[in-house]
């Protein structure tokens, strides 16, 4: 998953718009095709059917919170959330994760019953339907991959559908092994391979969210590199308390205290501001500029393991 880059206001809020929209044309195809695979599973008996048609489920079921998500997070902020409701996106990921998980066990599970005692499946139908859901996955890949600024919300929902399409490939192969040579052991074996797909999807997305929900470094910051340059600014002699986080998706915020020679120095928070915007992408900072008698704080990063200093 590509890392986020961050994103003016203005320019985010187009960007969720815009996502939004294409999430809800997203939902609509997923939902009429996990009807037609549902029906289509149970008709042939096809396990890797229904697998596939449970990972649109999820997909169903990402897109619906991704959408919900994508609506609240336009809601401004109030005296209460002063951050407004943008986390809201992070926590839906991180659902969505958290229901592949289950999907994957589900699958493996029902996957070892049929090595045991492979079922007869009905194998054109399967192969005909399955065909029909990988042109719906693509169509919605398409629509996803249009967005060239996707929030995590939008990744985790494309993470889903990209393993799906990649499933309904798997159910193909394994319909036309069974219809070419009648071996029906090709069946729970491209479930298995589905679940591992689903596996790997669900790994990325919840370390990310894992990440932005523990308030870790992004990625693409180096913060020994920031402090570094900050003290190379004229005027700087120290920096400390030190933090940046990822607020949500293109929203980057953060914090330290800059210890400086002379604090009549009007030009050196502007200079400070421009630097961290140009070079790092850093929109929404918060500076305390302090001179090298100022007191210290009760608490503090200096001296404490909990934090860097």
């Amino acid at each position: 998953m590509a890392t986020p880059s961050p994103l003016p206001p203005s320019q985010a809020m187009r960007v969720r718009r815009s996502n939004r929209r294409a999430l809800l044309q997203a939902l609509t195809i997923t939902g009429s095709f996990f009807l037609a695979e549902v029906v289509g599973g149970l008709l042939t008996g096809s396990l890797a059917l229904l697998a596939d048609a449970g990972h649109m489920l999820t997909d169903l079921g990402a897109t619906s919170l991704a959408v919900l998500a994508a609506w609240l997070a336009l809601r401004p902020p109030n005296v209460r959330r002063s951050w407004g409701y943008y986390r809201l996106e992070v926590l839906a990921a991180l659902a969505n994760g958290l229901l592949l998980l289950g999907v994957v066990g589900y699958i493996v599970f029902e996957a070892i019953q049929r090595f045991r005692n492979p079922p007869e499946v009905l194998a054109g139908p399967m192969v005909a339907i399955a065909s029909l859901g990988l042109l719906a996955n693509l169509g919605v890949m398409g629509l996803l991959l249009r967005q060239r600024q996707r929030t995590i919300n939008v990744q985790g929902v494309l993470l889903h559908v990209m393993g799906d399409a990649l499933g309904s490939v798997g159910v193909l192969v394994a319909g036309a092994l069974m219809w070419w040579k009648g071996w029906r052991l090709a069946d729970p074996i491209a479930s298995v391979v589905i679940a591992g797909i689903l596996l790997g999807s669900v790994w990325h997305l919840l370390r990310t969210t894992a990440d932005i929900l523990l308030e870790s470094v992004p990625s693409h910051i180096d913060l020994v590199h920031l402090r570094e340059s900050l003290l190379r600014l004229p005027g700087v002699m120290g920096v400390h308390d030190l933090h940046v986080w990822t607020l949500s998706t293109g929203f980057i915020a953060m914090s330290g205290h800059l210890v400086v020679e002379r604090l009549d120095s009007p030009g050196l928070l502007v200079e400070v501001r421009e630097h961290l915007k140009h070079e790092f992408g850093i929109d929404h900072a918060t500076i305390q500029v302090e001179t090298p008698d100022f007191p210290d704080e009760a608490v503090h990063c200096v001296g404490d393991p909990r934090c860097l200093p």
